[in-house]
């Protein structure tokens, strides 16, 4: 059995280490998606040429901030703060194309 062990001690010592084979994500690596996401998704709101479409890049918007929100999930206050402000962006421009397609209805 010592030899076994020893193999298995051996083989242990030419394994990468996990964290060389799955790196971990850190708490700025979620701040930094979770921004580029809100700003995609605000990008392709700007583009939408329909209500769904608005309303569907909306909401993904809505969900980055809901999840910023979440405590323990590593976002960042200022991360926070940056999402807050792509929302607020965001249902303004949506609620003004809102508008416009309203009066260009009438």
């Amino acid at each position: 059995m010592a030899a076994n062990t020893r193999t298995r001690a051996n083989q242990q010592q030419l394994l990468p280490n996990e964290k060389d084979r799955h790196p971990l994500m850190s708490d700025s690596d979620i701040n930094t998606i979770m921004l580029n996401g809100a700003k995609i998704s605000l990008s392709k709101l700007k583009r939408a040429r329909s209500f769904d479409a608005r309303l569907y890049y909306y909401a993904e918007i809505s969900v980055y901030l809901e999840v910023s929100l979440s405590r323990g999930a590593g976002i960042a206050d200022g991360t926070r703060k940056q999402l807050e402000k792509i929302h607020t962006e965001a249902t303004h421009y949506h609620m003004d194309a809102n508008k416009l397609l309203n009066i260009l209805e009438e």
